[in-house]
């Protein structure tokens, strides 16, 4: 009877844990949402009302996010940045996946602590290296040989380079995962009926890579598209939309319309999340 009780109130104090740590992660995404609604200049209670202005009004003072040009630029260069890291990461993600699965050479593993380095670097100090380097190969260039390498100063080339030299390692991982769980005896099969390398792996391989692929894409796509701190050491005129939040709430303070990028935000992340499980989930039950 008291291993019973025990057992109930161990099982009891687990629930109420998990309850609290998903309230308090949620309780700050609904209060963002929330007050995205509000018919109030200030995100803050009490509740004015329901409102779709900070979405959709175009006049001041209640300028919604889609009529405020700052923002929708914001939006538009995160979404070149962001396409171009997930690019390159899956690139080059499926490239290391096949040298550390397929490949012996020496070194190996040094060189795979190497890759998984950059994930354990805090990102301000990786925005600070980065720029450092960038800066000082600009100058001594400018200096030296009178060539302007203005694509390593500041900018849109710098933090996608900056996010990329972390986010690759997330794609490689995801993919290396995918590619482990391959049978090698396929490519032999194939290989032995007279398929070619090429046609093989873009018949076989690249095919069952494909929903890890499309994963770590979105993944990579998210983790950038949020990346704040290494991104803002490196980024010149041309601001993403994280730093574009962060200056008008250093300027202005705390906005409903910040609270409807938000809402935004988290549906767009959730929809994408779902769907990168849909695929991965179809293809492992295909």
């Amino acid at each position: 009877m008291l291993n019973r009780n025990r057992n109930w109130g161990f099982l009891l104090g687990y629930r109420l844990y998990v309850l609290a740590f998903f309230v308090f992660l949620a309780a700050p995404l609904v209060a963002a949402g929330t007050f995205a609604f509000n018919d109030s200049q200030f995100p803050s209670l009490p509740w004015q009302g329901f409102t779709l202005d900070w979405f959709f009004n175009d006049t001041e003072p209640k300028l919604g996010m889609f009529h405020d040009r700052r923002l929708l630029r914001g939006l538009y260069y995160s979404f070149v940045i962001a396409g171009c890291v997930s690019l390159l990461a899956v690139a080059v993600g499926t490239c290391n996946a096949f040298l550390f699965v397929r490949r012996e050479f020496p070194g190996k593993n040094f060189l795979y602590i190497v890759m998984i380095v950059p994930l354990v670097i805090p990102g301000v100090i990786l925005g600070i290296s980065i720029l450092l380097l960038a800066s000082s190969v600009a100058n001594w260039f400018d200096d030296s040989l009178g060539i302007d390498l203005g694509f390593l100063r500041p900018g849109l080339f710098l933090v996608v380079m900056g996010q990329f030299s972390f986010i690759a390692t997330i794609a490689s991982l995801v993919i290396t995962a995918r590619l482990k769980k391959f049978d090698a005896a396929m490519e032999e099969a194939a290989l032995n009926l007279g398929a070619s390398r090429l046609r093989v792996l873009a018949t076989i391989t690249l095919p069952f890579l494909r929903p890890a692929m499309i994963a770590a894409g979105i993944v990579s796509f998210l983790v950038s598209f949020e990346n704040f701190n290494t991104t803002l050491f490196l980024v010149g005129s041309e601001s993403p939309l994280t730093i574009t939040m962060f200056d008008r709430m250093a300027k202005a303070g705390s906005t409903p319309v910040l609270n409807a990028v938000s809402f935004c935000l988290i549906i767009g992340s959730g929809l994408l999340a779902l769907l990168s499980i849909v695929i991965q989930r179809d293809r492992t039950t295909g």
